[in-house]
């Protein structure tokens, strides 16, 4: 069976990105799906093996091609870009962005360079990016930029639950007002060609309801029967399995169960509060429209326990699960 080379960027040095890529990566599980490649610093990482007490040898290499990929090997394009003397842990700091900022610049190289098949992304600070003078406030920014790709779209995957974002960083009143039937309309069609790249050809999709019970017929709120219906009435007619909207309370239930292979979320915290209470853990963040395939943990840098050892690898090892399971698909895309 053929296997994808994984970049995995080690996240910022001062947090636990070192200390869940040194745990994932001692699974033997692993190295029977995928090939991850970790782009970081040798000396940040043989300190996290320190911290975690695994045992593994690092094998230092230039090219993706020279890796060896089997448990106990640690392959790494080493950046040598920490002092370990000036590294503090857990704190924000210049050294940490500027280095995280270089780990991921290296491994959007390489998938650019058709040298790694996938990115599963660590956990990197926007405090430190900041202190750095890097000008993004994380990672979806700076894929944005270092690929020119406009507008990346993200999708939560938990279990066989895909959840897309019609809006995301933005207040709730004002996540309201974005629900619009052209912007709907809209993130539908994106989310169609992202589950079609994915591998899905006659993807499902379901649309949740903004107001309490998809509104009651207007009972309680009309953005339902004004904006979301006639988006998903548009889609229907160029040939999209799309329905909706379905009242939130039950929608991604429906959509854990098989019912639909995605299901589009009219705010941030709608989807993330319904993915991450099946498995916070298990919950990977997708981003789908990059000219390669990117998942990433959803949790922070953890500043309160880098250097314990005590970071829970499950996120990173599902991140790195999901990215070989779609690579290949992504590229037939």
């Amino acid at each position: 069976m053929e296997k994808a080379i994984i970049a995995v960027p080690m996240g910022d040095p001062a947090g636990i990105g070192p200390e869940i890529a040194v745990k994932a990566l001692k699974e033997e599980e692993l190295y029977k799906r995928a090939k991850p490649l970790v782009v970081g610093d040798r000396n940040v990482l043989s300190q996290a093996l320190q911290f975690c007490g695994v045992k593994a040898a690092i094998n230092t290499i230039r090219d993706p091609r020279e890796g060896r990929y089997i448990p106990g090997i640690l392959d790494l394009i080493d950046l040598a870009n920490v002092e370990i003397s000036r590294l503090k842990m857990g704190k924000i700091q210049a050294l940490g962005g500027r280095a995280a900022y270089e780990y991921i610049e290296k491994a959007v190289q390489l998938a650019l360079d058709k040298k790694v098949d996938a990115l599963a992304t660590t956990p990197i600070n926007k405090e430190s990016l900041r202190a750095a003078g890097v000008p993004y406030i994380g990672h979806t920014e700076i894929l944005e930029d270092l690929t020119k790709t406009p507008n990346p779209l993200t999708m939560f995957q938990v279990f066989d639950l895909r959840v897309f974002f019609l809006s995301r960083h933005v207040s709730l009143r004002e996540a309201c007002d974005l629900v619009e039937e052209e912007r709907v309309y809209n993130f539908i069609l994106r989310s169609h060609d992202a589950l079609r790249l994915l591998g899905f050809q006659d993807a499902k999709i379901a649309v949740a309801g903004l107001n309490p019970h998809g509104g009651e017929g207007g009972l309680f709120g009309r953005e339902e029967i004004e904006e979301i219906k006639p988006a998903i009435a548009r889609a229907v007619k160029d040939g999209i399995d799309v329905s909706g909207p379905y009242p939130a309370d039950s929608v991604f239930y429906f959509g854990l169960q098989g019912a639909y292979d995605a299901v589009l979320s009219l705010y941030h915290d709608q989807g993330h509060i319904a993915t991450k209470m099946v498995d916070f853990e298990r919950t990977i963040s997708v981003t789908n429209n990059l000219p390669f395939l990117r998942t990433s943990v959803d949790h922070g840098t953890a500043f309160d326990i880098a250097g314990s050892g005590q970071a829970s690898a499950v996120s990173m090892i599902e991140a790195i699960k999901l990215a070989s399971q779609y690579a290949f698909r992504f590229k037939r895309g």
